[in-house]
């Protein structure tokens, strides 16, 4: 029998629209890339991927799709930055004002400002959590405002951000931070212990927005991805985080970006699909 064409590969009694709760969203942008191309094909990939992952959930044994899980047609990438943004945070808004749960895929991690503008129509005391190896802090990048390494510039016009993982910047991103109140868990301090876990969460407001840039993880669990930074956090080091995360906060909507897929490999988009599902799973038993 040939699998349904959607994140988990779901039958339509647990994929359509109107019953589900997780709404995922493909954004296939790639315009900005500074180094390793390829982020235009993370999306597609990790659906792919994630239709060969069991959907029963080892750690809380449910099925968390049971809440239905809708994949939506991918935002269409091939114009303007600013029309991209544009139809990417109209459909975010239509998203989450059906009170169903935002699971962006991108593409690069520019894709990021769309999405938290959206949310922060609705959520007022927003807070944006990211994991990354960068900062993304510049103003601007080549002159791009609308770059991945500029994204968090522009998340942060919108919303107080707390930042996990950061072990690359440059020495423009340093001064900024130097002279500018910022929450930042450096992996260097962070990989081997969880003592940062409190600290990390109390800078977080009620209401948070996860983005996810794959490559906060190391390169030996992510090789795929742009700029694989040697130095990344583990997968289970990540998913207690998050679990504390979930459990402790409202999470109103994810992202994962800058999956690269490799030619002969199917790790990084594999991980990146499990890694949505676990984040699915925490906001499952959240609810219940």
């Amino acid at each position: 029998m040939e699998v349904p064409d959607n994140y988990g590969g779901l039958e339509e009694n647990f994929s359509n629209y109107e019953s589900s709760y997780f709404v995922v969203l493909p954004v296939p942008l790639e315009k900005t890339v500074s180094y390793k191309g390829g982020t235009s094909l993370g999306p597609k990939a990790i659906i792919n991927a994630s239709q060969n992952m069991e959907l029963f959930d080892e750690e809380f044994f449910v099925s968390t799709c049971t809440l239905g899980i809708h994949t939506k047609n991918e935002i269409n990438c091939d114009k303007s930055m600013e029309k991209v943004m544009h139809d990417l945070e109209n459909e975010s808004f239509k998203i989450l004002n059906d009170n169903k749960f935002l699971c962006v895929l991108g593409g690069e991690h520019s894709v990021s400002q769309a999405p938290v503008k959206a949310a922060k129509k609705l959520y007022k005391d927003l807070s944006v959590l990211q994991f990354d190896a960068h900062m993304d802090l510049r103003d601007a990048y080549l002159g791009d405002k609308y770059s991945h390494a500029s994204v968090m510039s522009r998340v942060s016009e919108d919303a107080p951000i707390v930042q996990v993982g950061i072990r690359s910047f440059s020495e423009e991103e340093y001064e900024k931070i130097s002279s500018g109140n910022y929450n930042i868990f450096y992996a260097k301090d962070i990989h081997d212990n969880k003592s940062w876990f409190n600290r990390a969460i109390e800078n977080l407001s009620e209401n948070v927005y996860v983005t996810f840039d794959i490559d906060v993880f190391d390169p030996s669990l992510i090789p795929g991805t742009g700029t694989p930074e040697p130095g990344g956090l583990s997968w289970y080091l990540v998913c207690d985080f998050l679990k504390e995360v979930f459990f402790r906060r409202n999470v109103v909507g994810v992202d994962i970006v800058e999956v690269a897929p490799q030619e002969g490999s199917s790790v990084s988009e594999f991980v990146a699909s499990k890694l949505l599902y676990k984040m699915m799973t925490y906001k499952y038993i959240k609810m219940t």
